[in-house]
């Protein structure tokens, strides 16, 4: 399943590269992209367990920037 997500208080187009890094190490996830600019994450990850994979891509992005937020 592929779904694209609206991020906000995303500062930094670094913290967003290491925040991609991250989540592309988390198992299930397929691919992920986050475009600064746009601030938008889009990510592909198994659709059985996908809510559990979205827990951990938050955990990672908060652990990098803790301010910006996954508008779910």
């Amino acid at each position: 399943m592929k779904k694209k997500f609206k991020m906000q208080d995303l500062d930094c187009a670094h913290c967003a590269a290491k925040m991609e890094d991250g989540i592309k190490k988390i198992d299930g996830v397929k691919d992920a992209t986050i475009s600064f600019m746009a601030q938008k994450l889009t990510i592909e990850a198994d659709d059985d367990r996908f809510e559990e994979i979205m827990a951990k891509v938050a955990k990672v992005c908060s652990k990098i920037e803790p301010d910006c937020k996954i508008v779910m």
